[in-house]
């Protein structure tokens, strides 16, 4: 079936003398219409659509900015590019201030005016040919990664790419290739637990090639910038890689950005991932040093009371001497004022670390599970990264940044874990004494019914767990499984199937991002 023949309306009281372009845009099989002046055009508007407007601005009778004003209060959506002969930054502002699609001076040749039309008329669609193109040129490849994935290094490459596929399809509309990128994720996903469960031990003893980790997050990251001037250490608790990956084009214009990928320590919840970058130790470690503290950590709902202390002591041991540390943990935009007024006053301090934790995604993936609405607004992944765009838009962590960015500070920006989309149950047996997370579980007999779905041990050492001085089951769901008893089968599969979890062992929860922001110059 032919596309439609596309529509435009020039309206140049000099008509004549653009014969050439009109002639041209016709044999590029566009159909255009040409008028002399303002109110004609306004007046043939009204009779018939057009899909595009080309506008001169220097017309005797209305100006092109008044029938661009009167359009707009008849047309709100009309595509409208406008063509003067002047070059004054002032018309140009006002223009664009009116939302004019394009903006070309004269004298123009044809295929400046056809990049134009081309770009705003068919742009879309050219994008969404190219890209797919350029993933069916690409697949092949990338099934070929999957199945020669053997390192930590081949495993962030190949879920960073396929990350960067599904954002780049679902902007395009490609939803098709879409379920081709979802169904290789389905399968990096599938090979990536069994793999974590014979490398992960490896690593907590020192041994194989680990990737960088949560506790090496602060010493890596945020030490190199720590000197005179102040510096931000923002935290965006359980926030995925494509969630990032949709937030750090808001921040380009103001920053330069430099992204890497760590990996969250298991389990990849808050209380062992987050304790784990503001100390830059791990759980056992905790314990050992802070006895008192592991109770609390071990409970979520402490909500790691000594974040901002385990901070102040990991800096003071890497730079041998205090560092002055703000830290704010951030619930709720409520009170953006007061919080920007105290890291403002907080960014005074010479030499200083703010570090910010904002909760706001990990509390809108609790809320989700528990209220049907939010389930629906943020049904999967693609509504969770619209959501969160909104959010961070009018977000006080977006205006501490573009403070920051004004002010010339350097940001560290990261999370402590990431969440997945879980679809599947799988039945636990456990005690009473179990944890309650549908992620991870740990108790003094938890098993699964199905080893497959799992990541198990009964070795604290192989997550670095303190020792409870009784024999432990520590059990990780894999994949996209959610771990249920059987007396509540039916129960948790209505509730939790569609649920975004974490706690397990799943790229979306483990592999994140950490980036370093440099405010750009002037």
């Amino acid at each position: 079936m032919n596309r439609a023949v596309r529509r435009i309306l020039w309206v140049d009281d000099e008509i004549e003398l653009l014969r050439p372009h009109l002639l041209f845009l016709e044999q590029k099989g566009y159909h255009v219409d040409a008028i002399s002046n303002g109110d004609d055009a306004l007046a043939l508007l009204r009779d018939q659509p057009y899909d595009l407007l080309l506008l001169d601005e220097q017309m005797p009778g209305r100006r092109g900015l008044e029938v661009l004003e009167a359009l707009r209060r008849e047309d709100p959506h009309a595509r409208v590019v406008m063509v003067t002969k002047s070059e004054d930054d002032g018309t140009m502002t006002e223009a664009i201030g009116r939302r004019v699609d394009g903006y070309l001076v004269k004298p123009t040749s044809p295929r400046q005016v056809l990049s134009v039309v081309t770009r705003i008329l068919d742009g879309a669609s050219i994008r969404q040919q190219q890209v797919a193109q350029d993933f069916a040129g690409r697949f092949g490849r990338l099934t070929r990664l999957r199945s020669e994935a053997t390192t930590a290094e081949d495993f962030a490459g190949l879920y960073s790419e396929l990350v960067d596929w599904h954002t780049r399809l679902t902007a395009s509309g490609e939803m098709g290739l879409l379920d081709s990128v979802t169904s290789l994720l389905e399968e990096v996903r599938h090979d990536f637990g069994p793999w974590m469960r014979r490398e992960y031990p490896r690593w907590m003893r020192g041994k194989g090639e680990a990737p960088e980790l949560s506790v090496d997050l602060v010493r890596n990251h945020l030490l190199p910038l720590v000197g005179d001037d102040p510096v931000l250490f923002v935290v965006l608790d359980c926030m995925r890689l494509d969630q990032w990956r949709t937030l750090a084009p808001l921040l380009t214009e103001e920053f330069e950005i430099e992204e890497s990928l760590h990996f969250s320590i298991l389990p990849s919840a808050t209380p062992y991932s987050r304790n784990a970058i503001f100390s830059g130790l791990y759980p056992d470690d905790i314990a050992r040093k802070r006895p008192e503290w592991w109770g609390a950590i071990r409970d979520e709902g402490s909500l790691n009371a000594f974040e901002d202390e385990l901070l102040r002591e990991q800096l003071a041991e890497l730079c041998g001497r205090p560092v002055p540390v703000h830290y704010e943990k951030v619930f709720s935009d409520r009170d953006g004022d007061q919080l920007r007024g105290r890291v403002n006053s907080a960014l005074r301090t010479r030499g200083g670390v703010l570090a910010l934790v904002f909760n706001f995604m990990d509390i809108l993936i609790h809320t989700r599970s528990e209220s049907a609405v939010f389930m629906e607004v943020a049904r999967d992944e693609i509504s969770l990264r619209d959501l969160t765009r909104s959010w961070f838009e009018r977000s006080t962590v977006r205006t501490l940044l573009a403070d920051a960015a004004r002010e010339g500070h350097r940001v560290v920006v990261t999370t402590d874990h990431g969440s997945i989309h879980c679809n599947r149950p799988t039945t636990v047996f456990a005690r009473k004494d179990a944890t309650s997370n549908l992620r991870y579980k740990f108790g003094s007999d938890v098993r699964a019914e199905h080893g497959s779905t799992v990541f198990t041990t009964k070795d604290p050492g192989d997550l670095r767990l303190p020792e409870e001085g009784r024999v432990q089951s520590y059990v990780l769901a894999m994949e996209d499984f959610f771990l249920v008893y059987p007396t509540k089968l039916r129960e948790y599969q209505a509730r939790y199937r569609g649920a975004f979890l974490h706690g397990g062992v799943s790229p979306e929860e483990v592999i994140v991002p950490v980036a370093t922001l440099t405010p750009r110059a002037g």
